[in-house]
């Protein structure tokens, strides 16, 4: 572990993709904000964690919405960040930048870019250096691999799990859009960016039927497909929120949830930091980067698929290019593994 750096006031993370990337950082950035209780904490992230953060409690001072920057806040290619947004960031004049962003091949230099006078991260093999620098290797949770960075300028923390506050206006757009949640609530979020995390919407339906709770189907408008095809399968009726809520109505949801049943998805990791139990489908590789720690309040069941059931592609080799088949790699996780979890952790409610 590396030691607290002197003289840093200001703070800059780069941290600018999805919902449960932000939600795996939480815990290194609570890491930063020990280590420096009295320095700004600007996360470089995108528009939505702008919406998200403002006036939640927690480690984050203020956020920079960036634009699109390919490998940077963008998948895309063709994106090049402007140098009007590099000279903005220079006039903030960072004591200290971090990045948690990957390997570092397109991150690390947008990040000694912009200006700051220290600079830590993760670098993979064919990275640009910071100044202190832990390897990124393809396999290790993430939430481990970013405390090891808050680590190398003396950030430690003796919490792992992630938590994230609800506030009074997420429940606010809550009571809004549905009212009062029933008791006794599960929530179903069938969707997955990657289709292949996705486990069968049929199972889905029959885990929520046999458990016999109300039910709420979760989902963004894009995974509206997906949810319907789980409220059809259902014998019972759910409640469709699907492209009602933002992010902070979604939390506020969760928190009123005995328990949400879901894939991969920033939703669960959502779930979860809110204090909600959780049984989730993983694929084997996900399990290992993106998996609950602990288990008291967080069942995960685990496919290991090691190959796309279409054309045989290794998914244990990060090397290996995606195949195009967007089958389930977690089909064969069982309603009864599923329910069995659940009714375990619903009995403890």
């Amino acid at each position: 572990m590396g030691g607290v750096i002197e003289g840093v006031n200001r703070i800059a993370v780069l941290r600018a993709n999805a919902l449960g990337d932000l939600v795996l950082a939480i815990p290194a950035l609570e890491a930063l904000r020990r280590a420096y209780p009295g320095a700004r904490l600007t996360l470089l992230g995108r528009p939505w964690h702008a919406r998200f953060l403002e006036d939640r409690p927690g480690p984050v001072d203020d956020v920079v919405a960036l634009p699109p920057i390919s490998g940077v806040s963008s998948t895309a290619n063709g994106h090049e960040a402007p140098e009007s947004l590099f000279k903005e960031l220079r006039e903030r004049r960072f004591d200290l930048a971090v990045q948690i962003h990957g390997g570092g091949r397109h991150s690390n230099p947008f990040v000694r870019a912009i200006g700051a006078r220290v600079t830590a991260g993760l670098c993979s093999p064919d990275a640009e250096r910071l100044d202190l620098w832990v390897p990124y290797v393809h396999f290790q949770h993430e939430i481990l691999r970013h405390l090891e960075v808050a680590a190398l300028v003396g950030g430690t923390s003796d919490v792992f799990e992630p938590w994230i506050t609800v506030t009074g206006a997420d429940r606010a757009e809550l009571a809004r859009v549905y009212g009062a949640p029933p008791p006794g609530l599960v929530a179903l979020h069938p969707g997955a960016t990657d289709p292949r995390r996705r486990w069968p919407a049929r199972s889905f339906a029959e885990a929520a039927d046999r458990l016999g709770r109300p039910v709420v189907i979760t989902g963004v408008e894009a995974e509206r497909e997906v949810a319907e095809k789980v409220a059809a399968a259902m014998r019972r009726p759910a409640v469709m929120a699907v492209g009602t809520l933002g992010i902070g109505g979604l939390a506020a949801l969760h928190e009123r949830c005995d328990l949400v049943i879901s894939n991969d998805t920033g939703p669960r990791h959502l779930a979860a930091a809110v204090g909600t139990a959780t049984v989730s489908v993983y694929w084997c590789g996900n399990l290992i980067n993106a998996g609950p720690l602990t288990r008291t309040r967080h069942r995960s069941l685990m496919s290991w698929t090691a190959e796309c059931p279409v054309c045989g592609v290794s998914g244990l080799d990060p090397r290996v290019e995606r195949c195009p088949h967007d089958e389930s790699w977690v089909a064969e996780v069982t309603v009864d593994e599923v329910v069995e979890q659940a009714e375990d952790l619903l009995r403890g409610e």
